[in-house]
């Protein structure tokens, strides 16, 4: 009994000097901190190059960042902070991740039966986890499980795909994918090369079936229209997000790998729900 009586005597006292300590050496908050973080997102991801949002407002307050820098504000918000912190409002030019593969299950070959730890670095050190394209998406959840915001899905077909509305481009993905077909893009660019092979036509086809050969029909295409718009490198066709076409462009390209980013397909059955419900309701 003394000794419970003891340990609460010195719980006391401790709180007690804990107490005086914290109010003579407590810093105030910075009201104008408190008011840019407000308007912040209060994601905390990290895309900024900071810590959280309350370690970029304090880097906003200081001169160190630019409030465009965030990735997931809107363009509402980076303009009012803008001039709390009078600062000159500059608009970025908002972006989504891209999952440069269109190789699922039923369309690009297997070379072996891959059945380790589901993570896609780990599956890309083991005979490249199975798929015969060593450039393809592996499909194993590692950029899903980074996303802070639930925006990439994995298919049942064994493909990342990125919800484009849920996206806010924080690139939180990019790094974690152990063959780099994960890319940020303008958010209004209207197509994307679904391929990252730089092999040769013959030898992607044989792996994939949905693999750019680098015939040109594309980049001839394109200049119908303007000059620059689709570029060829090596064996393989990039779109130039600078200029970029139009999607009438997409429609000669015979192996299909040119097209809009796919949109998820639980996306598109939870948007008939909702439909099929409105339609219900009256």
């Amino acid at each position: 009994m003394n000794a419970v009586i003891v340990l609460l005597i010195m719980g006391l006292v401790l709180g007690l000097i804990i107490g005086v300590v914290v109010k003579f050496i407590a810093v105030a908050a910075d009201p104008k901190q408190q008011e840019v973080e407000a308007l912040l997102p209060g994601a905390n991801c990290g895309a900024c190059g900071h810590a959280g949002c309350s370690a970029f407002a304090e880097a906003l307050l200081h001169g160190d960042a630019e409030p465009s820098e965030c990735p997931v504000n809107d363009s509402d918000a980076v303009q009012r902070i803008c001039g709390l912190l009078g600062m000159e409002y500059g608009q970025r030019e908002p972006k989504i991740a891209v999952v440069k593969c269109g190789g699922d299950s039923t369309k690009a070959e297997n070379a072996g039966l891959y059945n380790g730890v589901i993570d896609c670095k780990d599956a890309d050190l083991v005979a490249s986890g199975g798929k015969a394209c060593r450039y393809g998406c592996l499909g194993l959840g590692s950029c899903a499980r980074v996303c802070p915001f639930g925006a990439i899905e994995i298919t049942d077909s064994g493909i990342a795909v990125v919800h484009p509305d849920i996206c806010t481009g924080c690139g939180k993905c990019v790094p974690v994918c152990p063959r780099n077909i994960i890319e940020l893009v303008p958010k209004s660019a209207p197509l994307h090369v679904l391929c990252n092979s730089p092999e040769k036509g013959n030898v992607k086809r044989k792996a994939c079936s949905v693999s750019c050969i680098a015939c040109r029909k594309c980049v001839k295409a394109a200049e119908e229209e303007g000059v620059g718009e689709m570029i060829i490198d090596g064996f393989l066709a990039r779109v130039n997000y600078d200029n970029p076409p139009t999607a009438a462009t997409a429609d000669v390209c015979p192996t299909g790998c040119i097209h809009t980013a796919p949109v998820p397909a639980s996306l598109k059955e939870n948007a008939q729900a909702e439909e099929v419900q409105e339609v219900a309701n009256g």
